[in-house]
């Protein structure tokens, strides 16, 4: 039973370990690629499954590409106000551009004098980012349609906000007369109505589009376990792609759906052009490279649409640009029909039990207010979920311990014979009806649980900045506290270059510590570099769950107590002895030290 369970302990411990080398050592650098020269204007790729569809291609424009954020703002034109409970920002007249947007309600630090989240910037700053929805012309047609120079009139009001609908109209010169009506609820949702009005006295083909374009990345943490870069769904399924799939060289990834959309995703935050659901669309994930900038691109292009004279087309699309709430993405899936708009949050590969632990948290913290709380409340279901599991598992250890005895006494009697000892042991388990691995369900079960609420905590918002009682003000970070300097009470902060994963605090120790008192609740193993091993372990793991975040380090601190004691209980019902402080003195290799050897003797009477 031991060699079995140390081999098990072996594999769970290297999977640990692995994860974190993954972690803190091999995860994507923080990318940064400055735009400072110049940056690209965009019409969306419009060739694809038609062969009379129009073609259009990336055309570079000047521009320094470093201006300060006011300074581009002021000099690109007349725009129109954003205003909304969520939302603040512009729209920008010329090309009737998405590029400013804030998010009112997050910040870049836990300080709420912090700047708001910055989402869409324009043209000529840093890292422009942006949503355009416009028409494509029949090829060899010569009629002008709108385009990113385009001079739209505001016909109304100069702010757009939820009871305030903007009006925006441009005439062509050659018969068609552009109308769009945009508008934008109380959270993240802007709607984007078209009317085209015919007349030039012959029909006119169009083929509607919408993209959301950024150029360069600005610097941020990358994480393995989280996908940034192109999002989206066709036919019911995630169409995903890193800026990676999109280097210099790689073609394309192309689609064709009825219902989708299609975006580009951060962490937490999200812009997705959104087509009419029940219109097919050919849609692409494009990357480019122009003067030392890298720019990404999502769009969708709809079947062409013939407009007969003195006729009207009637076009309804939709821009998602805000924080990716798992309530909100919800609720925009089944008013608005957008089909698996909730693929917009990264639930990974184990959705079946990421989604459901972020609901069970959610509901936990809509009655106590605390995420930490519902973190600890989460734990106790976890317990009792798996409490009849658990039962049979410490019952098959208790009566494992009860043979213990005679385990010894078969290995002495076999110990030339390796074989025939396992022989005989197997026996003996067969006989008693016991099984040697149970004892490995427990931490087996708690593994998968343990990565899926790591995935939790970091990707959805919820989650981001929440605060616990004490110094923890942000459960999606890593325990602020530090060892080195005595968590605060030395006046000194640790060096940029100690590497982040001897920053341990507070909540890490208290791990190891439960983690301790948990091995401890079982015989120490005969082999002394077994013992030596079991000694370690808890210290290894303070150090390797130091940098991941509190709210995971919390949920495993309160898992390891409430194993003690749901062990000790089951033990004592059993009969069996508990070994629990016993084995809290000092293990037998420390004995050998001078000072507590003699210690030890005394207190034996020897």
């Amino acid at each position: 039973m031991t060699d079995n369970r140390n081999l098990i302990l072996a594999i769970v411990l290297s999977a640990i370990m692995m994860l974190g080398w993954e972690y803190f050592v091999v995860q994507p650098q923080m990318q940064a690629e400055r735009a400072r020269q110049a940056f690209l204007h965009r019409q969306p790729a419009a060739a694809a499954a038609h062969p009379e569809a129009p073609k259009t291609e990336v055309q570079p424009q000047s521009g320094p590409g470093n201006l300060p954020r006011t300074q581009a703002l002021a000099q690109s034109g007349a725009r129109i106000a954003i205003d909304t409970p969520t939302l603040n920002g512009s729209l920008r007249l010329t090309g009737a551009r998405f590029d400013d947007l804030r998010l009112k309600h997050y910040r870049e630090t836990i300080n709420p004098q912090s700047p708001e989240i910055t989402l869409f910037s324009p043209e000529r700053t840093r890292y422009p980012y942006y949503a355009v929805f416009g028409f494509v012309g029949a090829p060899g047609s010569g009629m002008k349609v709108p385009d990113e120079s385009t001079p739209w009139k505001a016909v109304g009001g100069a702010k757009l906000s939820p009871d305030a609908p903007v009006t925006l109209q441009w005439d062509n010169g050659q018969g068609l007369i552009f109308t769009r009506t945009l508008a934008v609820d109380d959270q993240y949702m802007f709607t984007v109505g078209d009317a085209v009005t015919n007349k030039s006295g012959k029909p006119v083909l169009l083929y509607p589009y919408g993209y959301v374009a950024r150029d360069g990345l600005p610097d941020s943490k990358h994480y393995w376990a989280l996908h940034e870069g192109f999002v989206g769904a066709a036919d019911g399924a995630l169409k995903d792609a890193t800026y990676d799939d999109l280097k210099e060289g790689k073609p394309p990834v192309t689609f064709h759906s009825t219902g989708g959309w299609v975006g580009i995703t951060d962490k937490y935050w999200m812009a997705a052009a959104i087509p009419p659901q029940n219109r097919s669309f050919d849609g692409s994930y494009r990357g480019s490279q122009t003067a030392n900038v890298r720019a990404y691109q999502a769009n969708y292009r709809l079947d062409g649409q013939s407009i007969a004279p003195g006729a009207t087309l009637q076009l309804t699309q939709h821009l998602f640009a805000g924080a990716k709430v798992q309530s909100i993405i919800r609720h925009y899936e089944d008013t608005l029909g957008v089909e698996r708009f909730d693929l917009a949050i990264d639930w990974g590969w184990f959705i079946f039990l990421t989604k459901p632990i972020f609901l069970v948290l959610d509901f936990f913290y809509r009655y106590t207010g605390n995420f930490g709380l519902a973190i600890l409340l989460l734990t106790v279901a976890m317990k009792l979920l798996f409490f009849p599991l658990a039962d049979a598992s410490y019952r098959s250890m208790s009566r494992m311990k009860k043979l213990q005895p005679e385990v010894e006494r078969l290995r002495e009697r076999f110990a030339d014979d390796k074989m025939r000892q396992q022989q005989e042991m197997m026996e003996l388990y067969k006989r008693e009806k016991v099984n040697p691995l149970s004892g490995c369900l427990p931490m087996l079960i708690q593994i998968p649980v343990f990565f899926s609420l790591y995935k939790v905590l970091l990707v959805t918002i919820e989650m981001r900045q929440a605060p616990f009682f004490g110094w923890i003000h942000d459960l999606s970070a890593a325990d602020p506290t530090q060892l080195l300097n005595l968590f605060g009470l030395l006046p000194y902060s640790i060096p940029a270059f100690v590497p982040a994963i001897l920053h341990v605090g507070v909540w890490p120790v208290l791990m190891g510590a439960s983690q301790w008192v948990q091995t401890k609740m079982n015989p120490a193993p005969a082999d002394p570099v077994q013992a030596r091993m079991f000694a370690f372990m808890p210290l290894i793991f303070i150090f390797m769950l130091a940098s991941l975040p509190a709210g995971l380090v919390i949920y495993w601190t309160w898992s390891n107590i409430l194993s003690v004691a749901q062990q000790y209980v089951m033990m004592r019902r059993q009969g069996v002895e508990v070994h629990l402080f016993n084995n809290l003195k000092a293990p037998q290799f420390l004995k050998r030290l001078p000072f507590i050897g003699a210690r030890a003797k005394t207190e034996a009477g020897e």
